[in-house]
């Protein structure tokens, strides 16, 4: 088994994240999206959509999308559950990993891939009216992220769960979109100074 990874790229962290936490170690083989490795016939081969992380079993099936794979890790390993235990506590995970996935991971990229010029050969056309309209998605996002972390612990409830990843690794790809988390936002910022303090996160 072996992960086809994409090094800092915000999915393939997730997974490798999802991998730290419940201590799973596998062969990771980079896969370099700035030489188009991801568009060769090779790797279309596995999965259609060109996108990475894709997860390779022994017997040569390939999984992709960063929940499938997950979901595989957390039906083999199920310990520590970060897709929840029962039937409310899973779907309030899906729930919140979802809503940060599409509501705010998505906005911050698409902030990223249509204003910065690293990314001018690889986003065609780039359109810097599409990166501005998203702005204010991201900020609308991480308001109501940090209304929910005033209530709660951690995203979905009182465990660290693929949610917090999600929220985590998108608040770490404000940066490179040149955003930033509000000031007064102080309950999303102490749940990120400890979320980054677990070792998983220099996965």
């Amino acid at each position: 088994m072996k992960l086809l990874d994409g090094g800092r790229a915000p999915n393939p962290r997730r997974v490798r994240i999802f991998m730290a936490e419940k201590g799973i170690e596998i062969p990771l083989e980079q896969v370099d999206i700035t030489k188009a490795e991801h568009k060769t016939e090779e790797f279309t081969a596995l999965n259609p959509v060109q996108r990475i992380p894709v997860l390779i079993l022994d017997d040569g099936t390939a999984i992709g999308e960063v929940s499938a794979i997950c979901r595989y890790f957390e039906e083999t390993r199920p310990e520590p559950p970060l897709l929840g235990v029962d039937a409310l506590d899973k779907a309030t995970v899906d729930m919140w990993n979802s809503r940060l996935q599409m509501h705010l991971l998505i906005p911050v990229a698409q902030v990223f891939r249509h204003a910065h010029p690293a990314m001018a050969e690889m986003e065609k056309p780039q359109i810097a009216e599409w990166s501005e309209a998203n702005r204010p998605r991201v900020m609308e996002a991480l308001r109501w992220l940090n209304d929910r972390l005033s209530k709660s612990a951690f995203v979905a409830g009182d465990r660290f769960s693929i949610a917090d990843i999600t929220a985590m690794v998108a608040i770490d790809f404000l940066k490179p979109a040149r955003l930033a988390v509000p000031e007064d936002h102080t309950a999303l910022l102490a749940w990120y100074d400890k979320v980054r303090a677990r070792p998983s996160y220099k996965a």
